[in-house]
């Protein structure tokens, strides 16, 4: 999910400040000590002039990456984030009961409320200039500052909702207040006139805010995806049970797919209900979650929590703050696993079994755990400009007191779940240092243990012979990967994006990159010179990526990095592609899946023959197949595709050029390689040629 900020901007901490013009100018020198004397002013060529000012927004179209994190898919739905977080705040602080979120064709995102509205009076530090547009138009202006505006918001930063103007063709906002509707137009953060007064409005209250992202910042290619801004929105209802949030989106741009053009998320039950639905088919080891919501004064350090302990899969902990979600965990998650692990201990010392839990640690606990935890905090400190991690160090303490207390009550009134969580949590301690003890040689490197990715879902079986590493595309793919794997046998290592193309990059940052470094450390063999079969930790490596050309370019840079790094891993015949499906297709009560179009055009004319409409959804990615799908189609040894890489001895010289030619430092040699096959583009997929 993405992260947001507050209704009238967000972003660093900073005061505030202003110039005549109601913008900050922001100016960058570099002054440097010099080693000798002066050069004389004719060679010297800095001058005052070489200061470059940015006034307004201008500093956010110039580097976009320092406020939404790039211009990707993720940083575009950034710019949705920020904007339904400002309506959120609004909820939260209890002025708006509903949300609705509309996507239209042609790029057009809406996001409504029925809450106080922006305010649109003068504003006192530049009285030619209505609240509303100081709001859009300057950097570090927000309401969120002021404690008195909001107990607590996700945007306290102060660049939110300016910063989506900023990188928007066009904004339209309506404000509709005291039984008045006010409506002003914006252009990549520009106004395109004064605020206008439209008329009196009964039965109207709240902010519209309507805009289309500037494809001179994000690339045409770059679209929002109905499925990702659905979840979004999902998400953001369960954070608190007295909002509704309603979902429309134009059905063209859902058809074929599992997102629905139109739905209400209201979840009174709020992360209990969140959790049920993340857990629910899979066995765990508790009956009930262990649940609750503890409101403090004033609504600050509020804590709402909702555990449970799976029994046969990965746990996972989703954590927020003020409906921000942090993907990076921080100061909230702490308390988390410190309050777990102390209750459980203190339970176990309580009924004479301290002996039996001594060796039980935080990992131990956490390792099964499924738990989503959302603090309110009056002035969170984020890590980040896009909040990825939570740095507020009293929200660590206020978790572990709060939900210490909670847990040991939890534990005294169900002493049949708290007796069998211990047991489980013992022989989790036992387990690992039982696998400790074995002193296993190959997953040993000079002596030492091998340090794994802390991303990576390992098996359970020590054999090489039988084990195979998955490397997918993204924590979404990766977790559906950990869902449906085979625990035993096989291990799966989520990759963020694109990895670095080792043809072109240097030995520095090569060394340098984490990436790149988790996945050697994983495949346990090391690299160049340094290759050992013996030591290599799994029989095969599987790369599984989207099916789509993202996901080919991904795979291609991949298989550049073994072919460079390993390439007698690709020799001993272990390196290979999955093949995922890209459309599934529907008659009836028959499902079967197709690898590409002309796949589907085989099936439609041999297997689906029978009386029916054929229904076809086409998959976007390896994160929205669900887990089951995505076992029976491409992971399952007994029905699966697998493509292995091999490099004949006949062709060695022809792939050693082919890869230079493609993947080297040379763009002029890409160039000739795509003019002599441009002919073949029509004709062959990706794959093909």
């Amino acid at each position: 999910m993405a992260h947001s900020t507050d209704l009238f901007g967000g972003g660093s901490s900073a005061k505030p400040a202003a110039d005549k013009s109601a913008a900050k100018a922001v100016g960058k020198a570099e002054a440097r000590a010099p080693a000798r004397a002066p050069s004389p002013p004719s060679e010297a060529g800095y001058t005052s002039a070489s200061i470059e000012v940015l006034e307004g927004l201008e500093p956010v179209r110039r580097r976009p990456g320092m406020y939404i994190g790039g211009t990707d898919e993720a940083a575009l739905h950034h710019l949705f984030a920020e904007v339904l977080d400002n309506s959120m705040d609004e909820a939260v602080a209890g002025h708006a009961t509903w949300i609705e979120v509309t996507l239209e064709e042609g790029g057009w995102l809406t996001v409504t409320d029925n809450g106080r509205g922006i305010p649109v009076g003068p504003h006192p530090k530049f009285p030619d200039k209505s609240g509303l547009e100081v709001a859009m138009t300057t950097l570090h202006a927000g309401g969120k500052f002021d404690s008195g505006a909001y107990q607590t918001s996700g945007g306290l930063h102060g660049v939110g909702v300016s910063v989506v103007n900023a990188l928007s063709e066009k904004v339209e906002v309506e404000v509709a207040v005291g039984q008045q509707l006010y409506r002003q137009e914006f252009s990549r953060g520009l106004p395109l006139g004064k605020l206008q007064q439209l008329g009196r409005i009964a039965n109207r209250r709240g902010t519209k805010v309507r805009f289309k992202p500037d494809e001179q910042i994000f690339g045409a290619a770059v679209h929002w995806k109905p499925a990702r801004l659905f979840r979004m929105a999902r998400s953001k209802a369960y954070m608190f049970g007295g909002v509704e949030i309603r979902w429309r989106c134009a059905p063209s741009l859902v058809a074929g797919t599992a997102t629905p053009a139109e739905a209400v998320f209201h979840f009174p039950g709020g992360l209990k209900d969140y959790l049920a639905g993340e857990v629910e088919g899979k066995a765990s080891i508790v009956d009930q979650a262990f649940s609750g919501r503890v409101e403090k004064t004033g609504g600050h350090g509020t804590v709402e929590w909702a555990v449970t302990w799976l029994s046969d899969d990965d746990g996972f902990v989703h954590s927020y703050c003020n409906t921000i979600p942090t993907p990076d965990g921080g100061t909230h998650e702490a308390g988390l696993r410190v309050a777990l692990l102390r209750a459980l201990k203190d339970h176990a010392e309580r009924i004479g079994q301290s002996k039996r839990a001594g060796n039980v640690t935080t990992d131990d606990v956490m390792s099964g755990c499924a738990a989503p935890i959302s603090v309110f905090l009056r002035e969170p400190e984020f890590q980040g400009q896009n909040k990825g991690r939570l740095m507020t160090a009293e929200a660590s303490r206020i978790v572990d007191q709060t939900i210490r207390d909670a847990f040991d009550h939890w534990l005294a009134d169900s002493p049949s779940q708290a007796t069998r969580l211990l047991d489980w949590a013992i022989e989790r301690a036992e387990e690992r240092l039982r696998r400790r003890a074995e002193k296993d040689v190959a997953r040993k490197t000079g002596g030492r243990k091998l340090r794994l990715p802390g991303k990576l879902a390992d098996c359970s079986s020590n054999s090489p012979q039988t084990t195979e590493l998955f490397i997918v595309e993204g924590d979404s793919a990766g977790g559906s990967a950990k869902q449906a794997r085979d625990r035993a046998t096989q291990a799966i290592l989520p990759l963020r994006g694109k990895i670095l193309n080792v043809a072109s990059a240097t030995r520095d940052k090569l060394a340098g990159n984490q990436q790149l470094t988790d996945l050697v450390q994983a495949l346990g063999c090391g690299t160049g010179a340094q290759y050992k079969t013996a030591e290599l930790r799994y029989g095969k490596i599987i790369i599984m990526t989207d099916a789509d050309v993202d996901g080919a370019h991904i795979a291609s840079l991949l298989i550049t990095f073994f072919y460079r790094q390993t390439p007698r891993l690709i020799e001993e015949g272990r390196l290979y592609l999955a093949v995922p499906p890209l459309y599934k297709l529907t008659q009836g009560t028959r499902t079967v899946y197709a690898r590409d179009d002309a796949h589907r055009e085989q099936l439609m004319k041999t297997v689906l023959t029978g009386k029916g409409k054929v229904e076809v959804s086409r998959f976007k990615g390896l994160g929205e197949m669900m887990p089951a799908q995505l076992k029976e189609t491409t992971m399952d040894p007994a029905r699966r595709i697998l493509l292995r890489v091999e490099i004949k001895d006949e062709d060695r010289a022809d792939t050693a050029d082919s890869v230079e030619r493609l993947m080297g430092v040379k763009p002029e040699l890409r160039f000739a390689f795509i003019q002599e096959r441009a002919e073949f583009a029509a004709e062959k997929s990706l794959v093909d040629i």
